[in-house]
């Protein structure tokens, strides 16, 4: 299991008001709407979730650097736990022409409104039952989004990427190293269910029986 900053470029360069976060709306009234993953979420107010998640190119190191870091070639399998709208299966998809790419995700919102190239590719359920059989994936990966899951479903999502996978495992979630990283990411986050430390972190992959690779984000 290795660390690999994939996405944390892509985190730091976004700026965000911590403070405002939780002092221009009832904190507990947002987090209700965006838990249900639907138009608040993906294309309300920053308040509600993203704000407007449009595709914008953003993932493109980011697939670049998994096609080089594992070997991606056409004709191999890649499933994102958690796609979205789809913006990273694009990306991979053109970044290695005649990659298959398949998504998961939770939100019917963000499924009806992926991009073009990929739907009909993204199925909606949840992480922690991954349909599909035993080794069926070159590479399996999932961004930001094991964090929301309650720890039963967690240990369960873990389990059902290693079993689905027959090489490569990659993970972000988010983690806190301190108590400003904590209260930051406590006043920013809407939907997190799971508040660890790295070595937390890595206590659950090792109990998980989670042996892929990783990476945190963490809230300066």
């Amino acid at each position: 299991m290795a660390y690999r900053e994939f996405v944390s470029l892509i985190h730091r360069s976004t700026k965000r008001d911590y403070l405002a976060r939780v002092t221009q709306r009832d904190k507990a009234e947002v987090a209700e709407l965006a838990i249900q993953y639907g138009y608040d979420y993906w294309d309300g107010s920053r308040e509600t979730g993203y704000g407007g998640y449009r595709y914008d190119g953003r993932w493109r190191k980011v697939a670049d650097a998994m096609r080089d870091a594992y070997g991606l070639k056409p004709g191999m399998r890649v499933l994102d736990v958690g796609a979205g709208k789809g913006f990273l299966m694009h990306d991979l998809a053109e970044s290695v022409p005649g990659l298959e790419v398949e998504g998961i995700d939770i939100s019917a919102y963000a499924i009806e409104h992926a991009m073009e190239s990929v739907k009909g590719k993204i199925r909606q359920g949840t992480a922690a039952k991954l349909d599909w059989p035993d080794k069926h994936f070159d590479l399996v990966v999932s961004i930001t989004t094991l964090h929301n899951l309650y720890i039963s479903d967690l240990f369960a999502a873990l389990a059902e990427m290693e079993r689905v996978s027959k090489a490569h495992r990659f993970l972000v979630v988010e983690a806190y190293r301190n108590e400003r990283e904590k209260v930051n990411l406590m006043y920013w986050q809407l939907t997190c269910r799971a508040f660890h430390t790295p070595e937390e972190w890595e206590w659950i992959f090792e109990r998980a029986g989670y042996t892929g690779d990783h990476e945190f984000i963490f809230f300066e």
